[in-house]
């Protein structure tokens, strides 16, 4: 018997199960930025080296598509076996990934690590909120940001070496030993109770009109800018078709009695709060992602490894602040948590304008380490607070919608913030972007990110108090019975 049943930590009796919510949530933070430094291996020994963006292209692409509508299975069909089936198609695309023979074999690949991600991500997260109460999550959303962090310094590490010293197909094959060790976990300890009543059909047209109109308006934003130009035949297509299928998801799912994804549930202000807060998240995320270390190396005279630790702190501070979150707004509440994280990711941007051409690579990292302080005490308080308010037949919708907010966000992030730097630099034969107005770019990019963090800092403060967002759960429950799931 575990030493502490009743408990939180992984010697617990659900010890187990959050232990494989984090080795599943390690492979796709590990596969977040293993990857990135083997890029250039892979491209001289496969040759494609045009194709080498669909490396991460696609990948984005097959996670975003699938995080709504894996998500919202989950509700229909049921958290294990969605877990597992995201596990199972990791697993086949890592194998697929190391044994590659072509650059198409691998971006092929790609894909269904991308649909595993998109599966595992959103029901790991569903789980974890099914199998432990408000007070417990705020210690378990502790361990789940840890696998960030680590990820974030071990990945480029281990990708290095692998590509280096040994080979770059064991980036891939290093997920296989995890699949198989949370798939025996999830199998062995994880027991789901069975939703009472009659199973709610399934919206494949839905889906299908949501899985092409994510792909579509992705592809876009994504090659808008580089694959191609804004104003071209191609980009306008490619976006014009998305907005054609968004509106028809969007009229389906009004008429449908079981839409793949209930649209009611973002009039539900804590959800709706939250669900734009995470795009927005997306965009700052990814847009320092992009270019803190293209100014560190081009502006300040770095190299990748350096620039890439600067990165890293972000990733440091968002668990550290993630881990302690749960004290402040089970104290406080969530609207202030919120605001008070997105205030500090605000202040930090802010002093991030008095960043210039000789500025140490130290006040870097603080800047990026203050964003993370923020965002751990933002993105997680306020996805918290909208599963709070979904009944358990809606929590794998609502997670999953929240969280292609954020890819979406993210995508919106880097095509907006491309645009604003090739304005004002000249892109070299490497993809990097130099010359006198790089630093003047960097700023703008930098201003409308604390743009968007003044976006946050007016969204968390319209998040409902917890009493208002209780009623909202209460009244999502009234036509939901809501089984229990745990360790066995």
């Amino acid at each position: 018997m575990p030493s502490n049943p009743s408990g939180v930590g992984l010697r617990s009796e659900r010890g187990p199960i959050l232990l494989a919510l984090m080795l599943s949530t390690a492979l796709v933070a590990l596969d977040a930025t293993i990857i990135a430094t083997a890029s250039a291996t892979i491209a001289r020994q496969l040759g494609g080296f045009e194709q080498l963006p669909w490396l991460f292209s696609s990948y984005l692409l097959a996670q975003a598509v699938g995080t709504p509508v894996f998500g919202r299975l989950a509700d229909i069909l049921g958290r294990k076996r969605l877990m597992l089936a995201g596990v199972g198609l990791f697993f086949v695309g890592s194998v697929l990934c190391g044994a590659a023979w072509s650059m198409p074999a691998l971006v092929a690949g790609r894909v269904l690590q991308g649909l595993g991600a998109g599966a595992v991500m959103p029901v790991s997260l569903t789980i974890a909120a099914d199998i432990y109460s408000l007070e417990e999550r705020a210690k378990t959303q502790g361990y789940l940001a840890s696998v960030w962090a680590i990820s974030s310094v071990v990945g480029p590490t281990l990708g290095g070496v692998f590509s280096e010293f040994v080979s770059w197909r064991w980036i891939f094959f290093v997920n296989v030993p995890l699949c198989v060790l949370a798939t025996w976990i999830i199998v062995r300890r994880y027991h789901e109770t069975r939703h009472e009543g009659r199973r709610e059909p399934i919206d494949y047209l839905g889906a299908v009109l949501l899985s092409g109109a994510s792909v579509l308006l992705l592809l876009g934003l994504l090659e808008g800018g580089t694959g191609w130009a804004w104003w071209s035949p191609a980009s306008v297509g490619v976006l014009a078709a998305a907005a054609c299928l968004f509106v028809a998801f969007v009229v389906h799912a009004r008429r449908s009695e079981h839409p793949i994804i209930d649209l009611t549930i973002l009039r539900r202000r804590v959800v709706g709060v939250s669900t734009a807060i995470s795009l927005l998240v997306g965009t700052i995320v990814l847009g320092l992602s992009t270019y803190v270390p293209v100014y560190a190396q081009a502006v300040l005279g770095v190299g990748p490894l350096l620039a890439g630790f600067t990165l890293a702190a972000m990733m440091v501070g968002w668990p550290l602040s993630a881990t302690n979150a749960g004290r402040v707004y089970l104290r406080v509440g969530f609207r202030l948590t919120a605001v008070v994280g997105s205030s500090l990711v605000l202040v930090a941007l802010t002093l991030s304008l008095l960043l210039g051409a000789t500025s140490p690579l130290v006040a870097v990292a603080a800047v990026c380490f203050g964003v993370g302080l923020g965002m751990g005490m933002t993105a997680v308080p306020t996805l918290i607070a909208a599963q709070s308010a979904a009944a358990f037949t809606e929590r794998g919708a609502v997670t999953g919608t929240n969280m292609f907010a954020r890819s979406l966000g993210s995508a919106v992030g880097v095509a907006v913030c491309g645009a604003v730097v090739n304005a004002r630099t000249v892109v070299g034969t490497d993809g990097t972007p130099s010359g006198p107005g790089l630093m003047s770019a960097i700023h703008l990019v930098l201003g409308l990110l604390a743009v968007c963090a003044a976006a946050i800092v007016v969204l968390a403060a319209l998040m409902p108090t917890d009493r208002t967002a209780a009623r909202e759960r209460r009244s999502a429950s009234l036509s939901s019975t809501e089984p229990g799931s745990g360790a066995g």
